[in-house]
């Protein structure tokens, strides 16, 4: 799907696959009012295609300290919502690579009565403050049979073009993406709109920072909190994030 837009925002330009090889994403983003972490997402999905374009990095969020509490409350029973909340719930205390969370099996999550507990060939971990969320995905799931009987933690909700594709099945990383980056711009949506007036200021600079966040930078963010790292990725540049904010603390104390 995301191979498929990338195609016809560049026939839009009439621009080739050698053309926009040459050029890179630039003209795209300028056309289509690409954020920084859309250019990162889609100069990934161009590499995958086989098109050879520098790769651009994903930007680092502003500031570094970011309440992602509101990305793990539940405002409803839509199955996209819950399973989204289900997810930011898991990673802020589990902040795994997507490509971890894309091959989570339901059978690795184990709920206790405060806690869950993720057994993964990498180790057990220990995660609080997820429960309610993942019951609530879990009922929400046994109101359809193809997720009710799906062994993903993260499984589609829905069929897309692939001709293996079905519900209940394993979404792809770029699909995992997509999918936080549009509950995160659904969550600026409610910040704003919910927000007492005397709030107003502080929501609007909160959903401003959610829209252009990525799944990315909300691992690395949790991370830099002080949960514990799950692999090597992404561990160095929490620690440099930690390391910036504790010298601007100094120089401002």
């Amino acid at each position: 799907m995301q191979w498929r837009r990338l195609a016809e925002a560049a026939l839009e330009l009439d621009l080739g696959p050698d053309e926009l090889a040459r050029v890179g994403l630039g003209p795209l983003a300028a056309a289509r009012e690409w954020k920084p972490a859309t250019v990162a997402l889609y100069s990934k999905v161009a590499r995958y295609g086989g098109l050879s374009l520098p790769r651009a990095p994903t930007p680092e969020p502003d500031p570094l300290e970011l309440d992602l509490r509101p990305l793990t409350e539940l405002r409803g029973t839509d199955p996209e919502h819950v399973r989204s909340v289900a997810w930011c719930a898991l990673a802020l205390a589990w902040p795994a690579p997507v490509g971890m969370f894309r091959s989570l099996r339901r059978d690795q999550v184990h709920a206790g009565a405060r806690r869950l507990v993720l057994r993964t060939d990498g180790g057990e971990w220990s995660v609080a403050g997820a429960n309610t969320a993942w019951h609530a995905w879990e009922t929400v799931r046994e109101r359809y049979p193809a997720l009710a009987a799906s062994p993903w933690v993260l499984p589609a909700l829905r069929r897309g073009p692939g001709l293996d594709s079905r519900i209940g099945g394993r979404l792809s990383n770029q699909a995992l993406q997509v999918t936080f980056g549009k509950h995160a711009g659904r969550t600026a949506q409610h910040l704003r709109a919910a927000a007492p007036p005397s709030r107003q200021a502080a929501a609007a600079e909160l959903a401003a920072a959610y829209r252009d966040l990525s799944y990315d930078s909300f691992r690395r963010l949790a991370l830099a909190a002080g949960a514990p790292p799950v692999s090597a990725r992404g561990v160095v540049r929490a620690a440099r994030s930690v390391a910036r904010t504790t010298r601007r603390a100094q120089r401002t104390g």
